[in-house]
């Protein structure tokens, strides 16, 4: 069995003083989407910066692709993991194709110019999410739902194999929700993209994802199957408070509804 595409053993972060991680171990294989879940200020975007080396510090180990995080140089690091960050709202100066090429940093070098080989590699990256048509705009004409297509795809453009998303539909309607949902099944499944993303949805992580973990207070809380995660007890164990379960018409997975609702 080859190496783990993450591999994280009981790591700790402190920042100002204060414990963010505490004794979190994750192991990632190639090709899975795992989501990461838990309330606000569980670490979970703590947990992405780390990975990424946004974040340094920390005890315990983490290693990508089995090299340890801290022997890699920058530029080859960029080229083993991307990231895609929260939306935050801000309107950069670049058209869609020169954001996207942006991606291509790893792959050049201080004195190289962006060639046909990386207009390539950005054409396909907008093409595997369905971005292509707009790729002359600005990216300040762009709906919240398009700009988040733009920002997989820069990360995508890098040729990584491990794609890490921040909370990738927040602020999204339902319908660019199911679109981005779908990108990054098809990214995984027909690409074999490792992916870990965090999200507040647990509907989502339950029907998108192979496995789930759950943070809580920088603790790993669960880690296990959606089937698994999906029970009361477990739910109510990472949030504190109850939970209640339909099963989806469609699938037959257990889901979440509001409290309240009439089923």
């Amino acid at each position: 069995m080859g190496s783990p595409s993450i591999e994280v053993r009981g790591f700790s972060l402190e920042l100002g003083g204060k414990p963010i991680l505490r004794d979190v171990s994750l192991r990632v294989e190639p090709g899975d989407f795992v989501s990461v879940i838990g309330p606000n200020g569980a670490g979970k975007t703590t947990l992405l910066k780390c990975l990424d080396r946004m974040l340094h510090g920390g005890t315990g180990t983490i290693a990508i692709k089995g090299k340890p995080l801290a022997a890699y140089r920058q530029r080859d690091l960029a080229k083993a993991i991307s990231y895609v960050p929260q939306a935050d709202g801000r309107s950069l100066p670049f058209t869609v194709m020169e954001f996207v090429l942006m991606g291509r940093y790893p792959h050049l070098s201080p004195f190289s110019s962006i060639g046909e080989i990386d207009r390539q590699a950005a054409r396909h990256a907008l093409d595997l999410v369905g971005a292509r048509g707009f790729a002359e705009r600005g990216l300040g004409t762009l709906s919240g739902g398009e700009r988040q297509k733009v920002f997989i795809a820069a990360a995508l453009a890098q040729d990584a194999e491990i794609l890490l998303l921040d909370e990738p539909t927040t602020f999204l309607d339902p319908k660019h929700q199911a679109e981005i949902h779908g990108i990054l099944r098809r990214l995984n499944r027909e690409q074999g993209l490792t992916i870990l993303a965090t999200t507040h949805d647990i509907n989502s992580a339950a029907m998108t994802s192979e496995r789930v973990l759950a943070l809580k207070e920088g603790s790993v809380a669960f880690c296990g199957t959606p089937h698994e995660m999906m029970t009361a007890s477990t739910l109510e164990r990472i949030y504190g408070k109850p939970f209640v379960f339909v099963a989806h018409p469609q699938t037959g997975q257990q889901v979440v509804v509001p409290e309240g609702a009439t089923c």
